[in-house]
């Protein structure tokens, strides 16, 4: 073994072993990757950024931007509205949910489908009297199910493509995963809408549902001629209030309401305040500083639902600036102008202390604001709503007009007139100038640490084979496969795949067993084809964790779901997807 297979696999082993840890962000773990193997030498100096030029980041770039497109257009509502109809049979409302997740999948990003679907889920669900936990987790796995079917339903596809075309001189077209991946997405679904979603322990959660309990926690107090608050600014009343652990909401001053209000604004007679607290707290306080309570609920109700002010529900994405960050640090009033009233994990509120509580992908957040700003707040923030949004998130008059656009960028790219990825561009751009994306968002919703995870792993993922590591490890995987056949030795690489999907990246997944798997099958003197595809199939089955897929980091709290769950639905699911696919693979994909 050379030195420089020596430092590719220490520097891989390394890289697994952060990914695995999960305390650096993927994105930050993939960049110490790549410029370890660039100064250890093992990346051409030319070629250490070349993977942010490659077609697969560059396609899933574009796919980002026009899932947007077609979410803020109002392209799949239509699709999604028949949802309603069939929530009072639950096999049938979850059979539903989920297939039409998976076919938005196809086509668009799969967080994107998620997040379009995930608010008529749990609205439709709670209406029908059940727990959004029996069918959040369908969704979630429908969605990321539907991804195998298509060249850009998911990255692994298209980097899987991409690389066939670099040891063949032909890339995997846009239908010719629909076969395998298509197949195994109907029986995994039909595996999730009869028996799946029963595994499932279905828990009340608190999403969608009475916003928190919030006449438990938030109090409306008057100030009064003799009130000690008299007098006083808001900023004086805010340091006051942090001693006793409680945050003023809003305000009320001559029936003008206030969601954030002027720090010089001086407290008169008759000004209504919303206070955030413990009950013990706020007696305190009105007793200390001769406040009065007021119980009326509908005062409350005003103030907090006022013409211009919204409370919603939203959770946390993976990547948001606010993961692993404290409420504290996140300044949700002082950055982003709005009132973070709740938090829900696992289906549990936490309402008090809130400042020291560390933030996590997942956490079903109660926001309230002023409408305009808290909708560039949950947009800066990396949120998805558990509400179905308003008509002012989108522009219905664009939706055939975008759907139309989008279409033929998939049939010109599948006729070969011209590659995925300048369909893809055109696509973008006629969606710019038509005004279906604005140019100020055109970037927004670009999920850039799989950008940057993307790009930093394709030449790492090349390092290995430029210094032959990729032949140590293939022949080391064969002479332990020994004499076994061939099919015998497809599935091990399916389920080693399958295996690191679920705590790596899929991006990462199949970055390094793209190469692995080829190497193994030239070694074997077979095609690479069902080899490639095994990995296309293995790299998008995440489903025993929460971290494996940002999909199941969605919904695990307002799901209120335990890791437990996770694999108590996904093993079998893998499992039945192993004995299919493998068949598939080898009638389709011929050795």
């Amino acid at each position: 073994m050379t030195t420089d297979q020596c430092l590719t696999i220490s520097t891989i082993f390394l890289t697994l072993t952060l990914f695995i840890w999960g305390k650096l962000r993927y994105d930050i773990v993939a960049l110490i990757a790549l410029f370890s193997c660039a100064i250890f030498g093992l990346i051409p100096i030319h070629s250490v950024f070349s993977g942010f030029g490659h077609p697969a980041t560059i396609t899933v770039v574009l796919v980002l931007m026009l899932s947007h497109g077609l979410t803020k257009s109002g392209a799949v509502d239509r699709i999604a509205s028949i949802i309603d109809v069939f929530s009072d049979h639950p096999s049938l409302h979850i059979t539903i949910l989920t297939l039409i997740a998976a076919f938005i999948s196809m086509f668009m990003n799969n967080v994107g489908a998620l997040a379009l679907l995930m608010p008529i889920a749990i609205q439709s669900t709670i209406k029908s009297g059940r727990s959004p936990s029996t069918v959040l987790m369908s969704l979630s796995f429908g969605s990321i199910l539907g991804g195998m079917g298509t060249l850009i339903g998911t990255p692994p596809n298209m980097i899987i493509a991409l690389y066939r075309e670099k040891l063949t001189g032909t890339p995997f077209s846009m239908f010719d995963f629909t076969p395998v991946g298509g197949s195994v997405a109907l029986v995994g679904i039909f595996f999730m809408t009869i028996i799946g979603w029963r595994l499932v322990q279905s828990r009340k959660t608190n999403a969608g549902q009475n916003l928190f309990e919030i006449d438990s926690y938030l109090f409306e107090v008057k100030v009064q001629k003799d009130s000690k608050f008299h007098d006083i600014s808001i900023k004086d009343l805010e340091e006051i209030l942090a001693t006793q652990d409680t945050s003023l909401i809003s305000l009320v001053h001559k029936k003008e309401h206030y969601t954030t209000p002027p720090k010089r604004h001086i407290l008169t007679n008759n000004d209504m305040l919303v206070l955030k607290g413990a009950q013990e707290n706020i007696d305190k306080l009105i007793c200390q500083y001769k406040l009065v309570l007021l119980t009326a609920d509908s005062s409350r109700k005003e103030i907090l639902h006022a013409s211009d002010t919204v409370v919603m529900e939203f959770v946390l994405a993976p990547g948001s600036p606010a993961e692993a960050l404290t409420v504290e640090q996140v300044k949700f009033k002082k950055k982003y102008g709005i009132n973070l009233l709740a938090v829900s994990r696992e289906g549990k509120s936490h309402r008090q202390r809130l400042k020291e509580f560390t933030l996590k992908a997942g956490d079903v957040l109660l926001l309230q604001g002023h409408q305009d700003i808290i909708e560039e707040a949950i947009r800066k923030l990396g949120c998805l709503p558990l509400a179905e949004r308003g008509a002012h998130f989108k522009k219905q008059k664009y939706a055939l007009l975008s759907l139309t656009i989008f279409i033929m960028s998939i049939i010109v790219s599948t006729t070969g007139l011209i590659p995925i990825q300048i369909s893809l561009g055109c696509a973008v751009i006629l969606m710019v100038l038509f005004n279906i994306i604005p140019a100020r968002e055109m970037y927004d919703n670009i999920a850039w640490p799989i950008v940057i995870l993307l790009g930093a792993m394709i030449p790492v993922g090349n390092a290995l084979e430029n210094t032959g590591t990729t032949h140590i490890i293939a022949n080391g995987l064969l002479s332990i496969a020994g004499d076994l056949p061939i099919p015998v030795i497809l599935t091990v690489v399916l389920v080693v795949t399958m295996t690191l999907s679920d705590i790596l990246n899929n991006v990462t997944t199949a970055i390094l067993m793209a190469p692995i798997s080829a190497t193994i099958a030239k070694s074997a003197g077979v095609s690479p084809d069902p080899f490639l595809m095994a990995v296309a199939i293995g790299a998008s089955c995440a489903f025993l964790t929460p971290i494996g897929h940002q999909n199941n980091a969605l919904v695990m709290g307002p799901g209120g779901y335990k890791f437990s769950d996770y694999w108590r639905v996904g093993l079998p699911l893998e499992i039945i997807i192993v004995i299919v696919s493998i068949p598939l693979i080898l009638k389709i994909w011929p050795l």
